[in-house]
């Protein structure tokens, strides 16, 4: 298998919306918004479209990363531009193949070479910390409630990017759905059935 990476482009969004769909079916919750997000993604500011990436199998696409510009505002009101990484998506007959990994590197070179100072995500720690991230903690990061777990994770993208920043994240408010905006989002896909997965 010759994976390829290249930037997406607008003939592959409905592509790459249902690869995320199927990516994230019942995965963390009966059926799943991720589709929808990266539907909406695109549409707004904070979208970076140089760090929103398609892999490749030949022609077909079975992966996609996409960023978001996020901040962090310091307890002096001072704010810090960093990246947001999220959705990561890879087809399920692809997964455990290492396509994310190579979204994942890639996109984080390329974010380097853009001059972003670092990436924050909520993610499985077990797969992140081998890309570098760490837990917020340690750079005195908290999420917008005040809060630091595991699953919050940042990544200098260069030694002492995060020393001067610190405080807490707020991402886009696009990350946000409601039922009805994903109820008529849906109808524009093959009729899936949800489930609680035992991934819960």
């Amino acid at each position: 298998m010759n994976i390829s990476i290249r930037l997406e482009n607008e003939n592959d969004f409905r592509n790459v919306e249902n690869l995320t769909r199927e990516a994230f079916w019942d995965v963390y919750k009966p059926g799943c918004d991720e589709h929808l997000v990266v539907h909406k993604i695109r549409k707004i500011n904070a979208f970076i479209k140089e760090l929103d990436f398609v892999a490749c199998d030949k022609e077909k696409i079975v992966g996609n990363i996409i960023y978001t510009k996020a901040k962090i505002i310091n307890e002096n009101n001072e704010e810090f531009e960093i990246l947001c990484m999220g959705p990561l998506g890879v087809l399920p007959p692809y997964q455990g193949k290492g396509i994310g990994t190579l979204l994942m590197k890639h996109s984080i070179k390329v974010a380097k070479t853009l001059g972003y100072n670092a990436i924050i995500i909520f993610g499985n720690p077990n797969y992140y910390h081998r890309f570098g991230f760490e837990n917020a903690e340690k750079y005195n990061i908290q999420t917008s409630w005040g809060d630091n777990f595991e699953d919050f994770m940042a990544l200098e993208l260069y030694e002492g990017s995060l020393e001067r920043i610190s405080g807490k994240f707020y991402e886009d408010s696009v990350f946000k759905t409601n039922k009805e905006e994903l109820n008529s989002f849906e109808k524009q896909f093959p009729c899936k059935k949800k489930h609680f997965s035992h991934k819960q």
